[in-house]
């Protein structure tokens, strides 16, 4: 007797190969999301502003969109970074749940520039950036050598673990250093709770070249993501030099976090779900994963910023606060369509 077993080559026998003829369809949908993000950004706030502004000379409107630009933008910038980030993360640890905030990136760019304001009297933006960068790296460190720790190496579990508990330690010291220097709750308050408010031309370039750097080291590194995801010894095998490819990509990563969250403060839940909702949509390649998961990061924080202007006038609430209460309907609805995509 002959057996004959028939392998299955169609595409829905490779999760990772999921989902690749919608791309088409996913990127049209993103640029459509973006436009009216953009568009909402700049016409809707406290005052809202007609089209027709745009074409008025001396206008007030023309006035409140010169201020409206830099913010959108800003928005774009920082969304699409730790939407980046986060999906680097979740490749580099194979962990669903990595995220710079759960991994206490988050935390440490934060506690290093409540110190940079407290201890040195640091009011520099140019400071500021070298601060978020160095804790946000020292926290990767640490996190990476704490769940190194015993048997079996760096786990998931264990690097999600060790990234609240630092998440969790560090996050008490700042809040008593905040408790503790009036003069440094003062400057860092709104700035604590992630806001793309209130900043001009001067924050988006000055942040823009360490930003470029990172999306670079990442986007560069999508190939490399999908490589590792087939295990450290396969990927050995094919040619991959482990140890510097996650060093490239996790620098990549630190840039991308300590950037945003020095420009922005911390704005978490962003880099956690959209990942996974792109995921949903077009499979698990980093190759298509990485690019759409940062536009949607910027349509995500954009959109959650225009939600805070409106939802409590005049006041604003600050999009690291709307970016949570707006993600997380999305993150469910995409969820009851399909199941968390893995990776």
């Amino acid at each position: 007797m002959t057996l004959t077993t028939t392998l299955d080559r169609t595409p829905a026998a490779d999760p990772r190969g999921r989902g690749r003829s919608s791309v088409p369809r996913v990127a049209l949908l993103l640029v459509g999301v973006l436009l009216v993000a953009v568009v909402a950004s700049m016409l809707i706030g406290a005052k809202l502003v007609s089209p027709l502004d745009l074409w008025r000379e001396g206008s007030v409107g023309q006035g409140i969109l010169e201020t409206r630009i830099p913010r959108t933008v800003l928005g774009l910038l920082a969304g699409a970074a730790l939407a980046l980030a986060g999906a680097c993360l979740q490749g580099l640890t194979r962990n669903p749940l990595a995220d710079p905030g759960l991994l206490g990136l988050n935390s440490g760019a934060t506690f290093a520039m409540v110190l940079a304001v407290s201890v040195f009297g640091i009011g520099s933006l140019n400071a500021y950036l070298w601060f978020g960068f160095a804790g946000a790296a020292i926290a990767a460190v640490l996190v990476h050598t704490v769940a190194s720790f015993g048997s079996g190496g760096a786990t998931p579990a264990k690097l999600v673990l060790a990234g609240a508990a630092l998440a969790a330690g560090v996050s008490s010291w700042t809040t008593a250093v905040l408790l503790t220097d009036k003069a440094t709750f003062d400057v860092i308050r709104l700035w604590q709770v992630g806001t793309i408010g209130g900043r001009g031309w001067d924050i988006v370039v000055t942040g823009l070249p360490f930003l470029a750097v990172g999306a670079l080291l990442t986007l560069v590194g999508a190939r490399t993501l999908d490589t590792l995801a087939l295990g450290d010894d396969l990927a050995r095998g094919l040619g991959r030099r482990t140890g510097i490819d996650r060093a490239v990509i996790g620098l990549g990563v630190v840039l991308l976090t300590g950037t945003a969250t020095a420009l922005c403060g911390p704005i978490g839940f962003v880099g956690l779900i959209v990942p996974h909702m792109v995921r949903v949509m077009v499979g698990s390649a980093y190759t298509r994963v990485l690019p759409l998961s940062a536009g949607f990061g910027a349509a995500l924080t954009l959109l959650a910023d225009v939600v805070g202007r409106v939802i409590w006038p005049p006041s604003e609430i600050q999009v690291g606060v709307m970016a949570a209460v707006v993600g997380v309907p999305v993150f469910v609805f995409f969820l009851r369509r399909g199941r968390m995509a893995g990776l």
